[in-house]
């Protein structure tokens, strides 16, 4: 599972959209996080990055 958090509620919906087509897996907006089934934090933090989010990953 990978977990992005912090994301302002306006991009939210739109956030869901992108990491879903990105990582090519199901995902949802829960408790005010996002949700991606697997493990896809390279590419979702290159994502981010680019988009002009801050990005700290944490966990192992």
């Amino acid at each position: 599972m990978t977990l992005v958090t912090g994301v302002p509620p306006a991009d939210a919906a739109r956030l869901v959209r992108e990491l879903r087509r990105i990582a090519a897996a199901g995902g949802a907006m829960r408790a005010a996080a996002i949700e991606i089934q697997g493990d896809h934090r390279e590419a979702v933090v290159r994502f981010l990055s680019e988009s002009g989010y801050r990005v700290k990953i944490a966990g192992g």
